[in-house]
């Protein structure tokens, strides 16, 4: 079991140290659904790379490709919130991943093995990770973790408060494009290994349960840290147990932790502040 669950488990923590730090600032801006939209562009450009060059899944070509198209999807994004009043960021996003969804069904539909490249961004290959999908990913989320690190005032103001930097004179599209492409990086190397469902459920569950319990930047990464963990590590078992998807089974355990934050939250008396312990 050990032999089975042990690279799956520290490729698990690797993106939850990674995602749960950008999982706050996604919760803080409200573009939830930023990672889905992301991820389907960077199946469309690894669905195109396999078309024009035959690039096969997990190809340098075919990340460069993906890669390529999130950084000008990116850039659009953080145009449309400083430029566009009409409509919230949320809604470009969402309007976004319904045309890339629609390209990718058509892209599916004429390319060889097409079928292969959806079902590998949905599902992902987190039970067959190797000693290099383990190291690869550690070094890219390194860097973006130091690089998160270096620019953390003014991402973390523009996810605070948007408007307040714009007044400030922080220079919000360039730093709304950085985050974006940080976030893109990320993104499409990890749904590479571990697809869609799981890695939407590493961004964005345990930086919610955080919530419930703090709202400093630290404890709310100890937190978030902490649950996925022991969600990872239950999932994994499960699946072992009964022959499960392990990305869905690691999934369903995130969102039960986040079933029985909310039923505490309900619960909590109301007299007991959400502790603040600043950064």
């Amino acid at each position: 079991m050990i032999q089975v669950l042990a690279l799956p488990f520290l490729l698990c923590v690797a993106l939850l140290a990674i995602f749960s730090y950008v999982g706050i600032h996604v919760l803080k801006r409200e573009v939830i659904f930023i990672d889905i939209a992301l991820a389907q562009f960077a199946a469309v450009g690894a669905i195109i790379a396999h078309m024009a060059f035959h690039a096969h899944v997990g190809s340098v070509m075919s990340f460069v490709a993906s890669y390529a198209l999130v950084l000008a999807v990116g850039g659009l994004y953080a145009l449309a919130r400083r430029w566009i009043d009409q409509l919230p960021v949320e809604a470009v996003i969402g309007v976004s991943y319904a045309v890339a969804a629609a390209g990718a069904l058509f892209l599916v539909g004429v390319a060889p093995g097409g079928h292969i490249h959806v079902q590998q961004m949905l599902a992902g290959s987190i039970l067959w990770v190797t000693w290099n999908d383990v190291l690869v990913c550690v070094g890219a989320f390194s860097l973006a973790g130091l690089l998160f690190w270096l620019f953390r005032e003014p991402l973390g103001a523009v996810s605070e408060d948007y408007e307040g930097a714009v007044r400030s004179g922080v220079r919000v599209v360039f730093w709304d494009f950085i985050f974006y492409a940080l976030c893109g990086l990320v993104i499409t190397l990890a749904v590479r290994v571990a697809g869609v469902v799981l890695v939407f459920s590493f961004l964005i569950i345990p930086a919610t349960i955080s919530a419930v319990f703090s709202s400093g930047w630290g404890a709310r990464l100890l937190i978030a840290w902490g649950a996925g963990a022991v969600a990872s590590l239950l999932g994994l078992l499960f699946a072992y147990k009964f022959d499960f998807s392990v990305g869905s089974s690691v999934a369903a355990l995130c969102g039960l932790e986040l079933l029985l934050a909310g039923v505490y939250s309900v619960q909590r008396p109301r007299g007991i502040a959400v502790a603040d312990t600043g950064d």
